[in-house]
């Protein structure tokens, strides 16, 4: 059996008082779009987070190419070939688009992703990489995001609401470079409330609700019925869509 790339053990974490992830497991093979669904609070950007090192787990473990990243820094796990797309892009805003994508290459592995090949992924860029990161649209703004996560040169790229607060053509494009990266060898974790785009783009998926995990499988071998039954906490009534009737 293939061993997982990234691999995600137990993981319960909290926000203060409250508890946003409850023994939360995955694992993700190489050259997989593993999709996480969930509606808002349902723990799914405390997940990436978690795994990135930003913010600190009660319990579990994380481990990338079978070594144990769970007591490390987030900048270690950059080096170590993790790199996040954060929730609302979280860029620079007085930097230049260079500047930015620059930052991302700081705790760089060795790899192929440069400046050059980000300029040829969006050809737009080249000519705007002295403009300020806060003159970009919302889709320019995530390119250069997703970039400066390239430059780091990771295993597993985390993609974090991808397509939130973006129009549809937008979000079609960004989804356009999935099967580009897949085959310059990485490995993507996607977390998605668009329930669609996610069973559309991913090889497998989990829905997670209250910090649970409600449902996991291949997209193929979920009905939309068990997919929604996960997604709103229907497992009850849908009967047997939670974890031990996924696929």
């Amino acid at each position: 059996m293939t061993e997982p790339v990234l691999e995600v053990r137990s993981l319960t974490a909290d926000h203060g008082q409250l508890r946003a992830l409850t023994e939360v497991s995955l694992s993700v093979l190489a050259g997989e779009v593993y999709a996480i669904i969930g509606a808002n609070g349902a723990g799914k950007s405390t997940l990436l987070r978690s795994i990135a090192g930003l913010h600190r787990p009660t319990a579990g473990t994380v481990h990338l190419d079978g070594f144990d990243l769970t007591g490390e820094p987030a900048e270690r796990r950059v080096s170590a070939g993790i790199s996040l797309v954060p929730e609302g892009r979280r860029l620079f805003p007085s930097l230049t688009v260079e500047e930015n994508l620059l930052v991302g290459a700081y705790r760089a592995r060795a790899g192929s992703w440069d400046l050059e090949r980000v300029y040829e992924l969006f050809a737009w860029m080249p000519r705007r990489r002295r403009q300020r990161a806060a003159q970009l649209s919302g889709g320019e703004q995530q390119a250069v995001a997703i970039g400066r996560a390239l430059v780091a040169n990771p295993r597993v790229l985390l993609l974090d609401e991808l397509s939130l607060g973006l129009a549809p053509v937008v979000v079609r494009q960004l989804y356009e470079l999935l099967p580009e990266l897949l085959q310059a060898g990485l490995t993507v974790l996607l977390v998605e409330q668009d329930v669609r785009q996610a069973v559309r783009v991913a090889s497998r998926l989990q829905c997670l609700l209250e910090g649970r995990t409600t449902l996991e499988g291949r997209p193929a071998e979920l009905t939309p019925e068990r997919i929604e039954a996960a997604y709103f906490g229907l497992a009850a009534s849908r009967g047997g869509a939670g974890p031990e009737g996924s696929a």
